[in-house]
């Protein structure tokens, strides 16, 4: 069983930072690519970035392209999101998850693909 524990949420002004943590439970999180997701009330979950299994891969929102940055430390077992520039709009509940796949050369973006995930942190970014 694969727990996901994320951290990291809270409220900052717009134009701050903030830095998402996500620690996986067990011994083959480095063959596993990794996602985050956000949902803001009333909207349905979404992609904000992914990043590959070796790490030489990374992928990101539109929304989100130039301002926040994954990363992952497979000797802590750890994904990291770091998000600058916050604005309004970036408030949401922010999700890890593991992908369904071993070693797949891809960075999915569909809620589907991904088989394990975190219980959320909140982020609010106020104007």
């Amino acid at each position: 069983q694969v727990q996901l524990v994320e951290s990291g949420g809270g409220l900052v002004q717009a134009g701050g930072s903030l830095r998402l943590s996500c620690v996986a439970s067990g011994r083959t999180f480095r063959d596993y690519g990794m996602g985050w997701f956000r949902q803001a009330p009333g909207k349905e979950r979404e992609f904000v970035s992914g990043i590959s299994w070796t790490g030489s891969m990374r992928n990101y929102a539109d929304s989100v392209k130039g301002r926040f940055t994954i990363s992952r430390d497979n000797a802590k077992n750890t994904v990291y999101l770091q998000m600058n520039s916050l604005k309004p709009e970036d408030t949401a509940a922010y999700f890890c998850a593991r992908h369904r796949t071993a070693t797949y050369s891809y960075i999915p973006k569909a809620v589907g693909e991904y088989a394990y995930w975190g219980q959320g942190t909140q982020v609010t970014v106020s104007s």
